[in-house]
């Protein structure tokens, strides 16, 4: 990466025409204090903390989505519900030292498809809308919740004000209160509904007409995540973004020159000057 790539990335992140898309590999630093564990947050450290440890069948270590699904259909999907609360609720872990870079930088709307709460830790003293992903719920078209952070609790809100930081967690979280798009009948609904407009604020799909994305922490090798992602984007500028990717794919080569992301061959903990954890 050249000094006047990381310039231009800095910038536009701070002033809001780049915008931050956190994925699985944001997580890479942070540990469980107690066993010194890393927190699950790829596809295979979660099937494998759901399944106690132990990896299932291969065809259900695929990608999450399967695997949870298989776990729904055989316990329920409060069964998916309370493993991913305990993990990411109950559960203490040290902080990732891409969030407190996020905290230092305060970008004033983040994506962030992991379903831990240290986005949300980051932003606490200050007011904020919290977009939380939903799927399958009857009674309402729409496929998303919206919370307002006072500075004490979230309570639940009709509207958003651009003017104050907009948290989006499609894929879910624990706080307020465990909702998690997971099994692959989530992943289908929630798809669904985001390519008819219904899984994304209308406030929101005004504001990110022309914006940029930092992709960070993910890998384009799965259909899944690449199909939320490229709608979330949706109406993005020309090119769409950067998506930080080492030793890249020729699969995610050519989506990425498909989609109009340029591919960085690069570490995200070096861009952010820290050390990932060994």
């Amino acid at each position: 990466m050249t000094p006047e790539l990381r310039e231009k990335l800095l910038a536009g992140l701070k002033d809001g025409s780049i915008v931050p898309y956190l994925g699985p590999g944001v997580l890479a630093d942070v540990t469980n204090p107690a066993t010194g564990e890393r927190i699950p947050a790829d596809s295979d450290s979660l099937i494998i903390a759901m399944n106690g440890g132990k990896p299932m069948a291969p065809k259900l270590m695929y990608e999450f989505p399967r695997a949870a699904m298989n776990v729904e259909l055989k316990r329920g999907r409060t069964t998916v519900t309370k493993f991913l609360t305990k993990t990411y609720g109950e559960t203490t872990w040290t902080r990732g030292a891409l969030h407190d870079w996020i905290k230092a930088l305060r970008p004033s709307y983040v994506i962030d498809i992991n379903r831990d709460t240290q986005l949300q830790d980051s932003y606490a003293d200050v007011p904020h809308t919290l977009i939380v992903g939903i799927a399958r719920i009857a009674g309402t078209a729409f496929r998303y919740k919206l919370y307002f952070w006072n500075g004490n609790a979230y309570v639940p809100t009709e509207t958003i004000n651009p003017a104050l930081p907009i948290l989006f967690k499609p894929m879910g979280t624990p706080r307020p209160e465990g909702i998690y798009i997971a099994s692959d009948a989530d992943y289908v609904d929630f798809i669904t509904e985001l390519m008819g407009g219904y899984s994304i604020p209308p406030e929101v799909k005004a504001l990110r007409k022309g914006k940029q994305y930092l992709l960070m922490g993910m890998r384009l090798n799965r259909d899944t995540e690449r199909m939320v992602m490229a709608d979330i984007i949706w109406s993005a500028a020309e090119p769409a973004g950067w998506v930080f990717i080492a030793e890249p794919t020729e699969k995610e080569k050519r989506y990425c020159k498909k989609i109009g992301l340029e591919i960085i061959d690069a570490d995200i903990f070096e861009f952010i000057g820290a050390v990932e954890a060994a």
